[in-house]
């Protein structure tokens, strides 16, 4: 008699499986970086060019293509957020050389000391490498680089969602390191095409 109502109580089951499905999602959700709260380097040029040089290779030791915010992504938005072309000639030109982050698996001890101890059993070095110019034409009238180096290790235990954390933040802080590297470069590097 109420064969009608089968198909409703199962579609009611399957959602509310799906519904705790998403309350117990275990993914992250991260902010982007972002850098134009640290103000606008204005600089006497008639355009600023941002080019990304470096390909991820995708494959280990390399892991920076499996960050929440890939280290390219953020040191490309430091120059869009920062950078701003306020002259009628010359060109700014701002290369990310290199936006890499390795995986070096850590020795863990074994046996009953293993059971005992959580070791720390990967490390992740992280390396941005920026290169800049002023070109006038084709004719190269300044160049300097800047770089930021960080690593951190995790325990053996890191779950998934600790490690993407852990990657997050790595990024925040090297970039945080390029920053400041960036500015001091650029404000004495090219001081004589720096707006004040």
């Amino acid at each position: 008699m109420f064969a009608f109502l089968r198909p409703f109580c199962v579609f009611l089951a399957l959602g509310g499986f799906l519904t705790a499905c998403a309350v117990d999602d275990p993914r992250n959700e991260f902010a982007d970086l972002t850098y134009s709260h640290l103000g606008e380097i204005r600089l006497d040029v008639g355009d600023v060019r941002i080019e990304q040089a470096y390909i991820m290779p995708g494959k280990d030791p390399n892991v920076e293509h499996r960050f929440p915010v890939r280290p390219h992504d953020a040191a490309t938005r430091w120059a869009q957020d920062r950078l701003e072309a306020d002259g009628d000639r010359l060109v700014f030109r701002y290369i990310v050389r290199e936006a890499s982050v390795t995986e070096t698996a850590l020795a863990t001890q074994s046996g009953v000391r293993g059971l005992l101890t959580t070791d720390q059993s990967e490390r992740y070095e992280a390396r941005i490498v920026i290169d800049m110019q002023i070109l006038d034409g084709r004719q190269v009238q300044a160049t300097a680089n800047a770089e930021a180096r960080r690593s951190i290790t995790v325990p053996e235990d890191i779950s998934l969602k600790e490690r993407e954390q852990v990657w997050y933040k790595l990024t925040e802080d090297t970039m945080q390191d390029l920053n400041t590297q960036l500015e001091e470069t650029v404000r004495s590097a090219f001081f004589p095409y720096i707006i004040l």
